[in-house]
């Protein structure tokens, strides 16, 4: 597709140019043989536009079945896992601290990751999200720790050093306060967010499956863009640490 847009845009300015277009060409064939790359610069391949950013020794970790949308930017310290899906325009920065994003958990459009040195509270800084979580569209999220089988409501905000323990709700727009506890089981709401009601028995089951289906329609996305995965970096290292040629 490249070459023939190329093909196509070198013909176009020829017929309307053709002294800008020699020179164009000639210009640009004295510079590719100017430039020698680097022996140590790294090699990144940015396939689909998708933002994989390293930055210094920390390079993202996307797993093979993960989905990555195209505009999404992933920088430093983050882990996306198996089944796990981030959506468009969302971005993680784990310049300071790790980020992951658990088995088959989803960061929906538009939320913002970051995580600090460290917290003031003393619990860990780096922002983890264990298996089957939801976080809602347009939230953001610094340095907390979401437990399995959560769902975040879209538009809301966890401080540093804040915990959301296993089976909980966050209902849209909450803000959860630096070093607040959400206990399982419970569906809490507003700002700052406060207890509303314990969760049923039901009501809990339902979570995973909401992450689940979720999961299910990122592969229908997989079809209209180039799979991406980091997971060749690991079998590169693994060949040259073993002596493989192959």
């Amino acid at each position: 597709m490249a070459t023939a847009l190329a093909r196509i845009s070198r013909k176009a300015l020829a017929s309307s140019h053709p002294h800008l277009s020699r020179t164009f060409s000639a210009d640009a064939g004295a510079s590719t043989k100017s430039i020698t790359p680097s022996p140590d610069r790294v090699k990144w391949d940015y396939r689909g536009q998708r933002q994989i950013i390293p930055l210094g020794q920390w390079i993202p970790k996307v797993a093979v079945d993960a989905y990555v949308a195209p505009n999404v930017v992933l920088a430093g310290q983050v882990t996306v896992c198996d089944g796990a899906s981030v959506w468009s325009g969302s971005v993680l920065r784990g310049d300071l601290n790790k980020i992951t994003v658990g088995f088959c958990s989803n960061v929906q459009e538009r939320c913002v990751m970051h995580a600090a040195w460290n917290s003031p509270t003393g619990l860990p800084a780096e922002t983890s999200i264990e298996r089957f979580v939801t976080i809602g569209a347009y939230s953001l999220l610094r340095s907390c720790t979401i437990e399995p089988e959560c769902i975040i409501g879209q538009h809301s905000i966890l401080m540093e050093g804040s915990l959301v323990e296993t089976h909980s709700i966050l209902e849209a727009g909450s803000v959860v306060p630096p070093g607040r506890r959400i206990p399982t089981g419970e569906l809490w709401a507003g700002n700052p967010a406060r207890f509303v009601r314990a969760l049923t028995h039901e009501e809990t089951l339902e979570v995973p499956k909401l992450a689940v289906a979720i999961n299910d329609l990122s592969k229908n996305h997989f079809s209209e863009f180039l799979p991406y995965s980091t997971v060749y970096l690991e079998v590169e290292k693994l060949k040259k640490k073993l002596g493989i040629s192959i």
